[in-house]
């Protein structure tokens, strides 16, 4: 901090594979090394509880259906621009305003996201988000789209509840856009509070005539897909991992807190194409996620996980993946 109301923040990031350089003493290049963040924040601007931050930062908003920062990967989402927070006893409301791609930086297109997101109190732990997203792109083919929508999220004694929903439109690659996405998730706790099951829905819009001169089918902008359509990460870029086709993920989902520093979880997903298409079948197949949390610290934890995905032949015939898959992993999550 600068002083009082002013704060500056900076943090790189360094993403590679541990034993890719060719030397551990010669190779010193640091080729994945980035600035990841770099921003000056204005506290109570324009009013109390406000701020402003203009420069390279992270945005979530909502439950990151749009727009996240993607921790999951090795590397993290940020956003060249400048995000307005004004907060009360009314709710809270975003203000965003980021430049995506710059052509004068030579990476093509001129490419910006603009939007406002409000969160307003609805009683009890239940909010009501509302927003509009603006996607631009100056390329050959120009893309004006807005995204705008609502998400209603809390909880009641042992339930917790979600629904939401977004449409879209405006043009993209020149093209009309009529899309849509709608998603729902109401879970409980068992065991006596020593467990959770949940049963969700999401459906997202799809395009069987993509030379009708009108898109149909529903884009997740930037946001951190990792968290909604399975931990294989098989749909990260939708609608390109669903061959344009939209896509239904009806899940369900199971925690147990074993101990008081181990927690269990499992997800079980099927996943079906929202438009056939020509594919042969909308069935794409099932994923079971497995995760076991061991809480080491309250600053440290370590978490291992197994995910098999049994596939369908749509999987295949859309290009994502032509057999069953299984995976593991092991990671530490420092926090500080």
């Amino acid at each position: 901090a600068l002083e009082s109301d002013v704060r500056v923040f900076i943090e790189f990031q360094d993403v590679r594979l541990f034993g890719e350089e060719t030397n551990p003493l010669f190779d010193d290049s640091a080729d994945g090394m980035d600035l990841h963040e770099a921003f000056a924040e204005l506290g109570d601007f324009l009013g109390d509880g406000n701020w402003l931050r203009v420069g390279r930062q992270e945005t979530s908003l909502g439950g990151q259906r749009l727009v996240g920062a993607v921790d999951w990967a090795q590397q993290g989402q940020s956003f060249d621009g400048a995000r307005l927070r004004a907060d009360g006893d009314w709710g809270m409301l975003d203000l965003i305003a980021y430049r995506t791609n710059e052509s004068a930086g030579g990476g093509g297109a001129d490419s910006e996201l603009v939007g406002v997101y409000a969160v307003i109190p609805t009683g009890g732990s239940a909010t009501l988000d509302l927003f509009t997203l603006y996607r631009g792109t100056a390329a050959a083919t120009e893309t004006d789209q807005a995204t705008s929508g609502l998400r209603w999220a809390g909880g009641s004694g042992v339930w917790s509840y979600r629904a939401e929903g977004a449409i879209q439109y405006g043009t993209r690659a020149d093209d009309d856009v009529s899309a849509w996405m709608i998603g729902g998730r109401i879970g409980a706790e068992v065991a006596d509070g020593a467990g959770t099951v949940t049963l969700w829905y999401d459906l997202l819009s799809g395009d069987d005539d993509p030379a009708d001169g009108t898109v149909r089918v529903f884009e997740t902008l930037f946001a951190t897909n990792h968290k909604f359509y399975g931990f294989a990460d098989l749909f990260l870029n939708i609608p390109a991992h669903t061959g344009g086709l939209g896509l239904q993920d009806l899940a369900l989902k199971a925690t147990y807190q074993a101990a008081p520093d181990v927690r269990l979880a499992a997800d079980l997903h099927s996943f079906r194409l929202a438009k056939q298409g020509s594919v042969s079948s909308s069935h794409l197949g099932e994923e079971l996620d497995l995760t076991g949390t061991l809480t080491y610290t309250p600053q440290v934890s370590f978490v291992a996980g197994l995910s098999f995905v049994a596939q369908d032949d749509a999987f295949a015939e859309i290009g994502r993946l032509a057999e069953n898959l299984m995976w593991g992993y092991v990671m530490m999550n420092v926090t500080f």
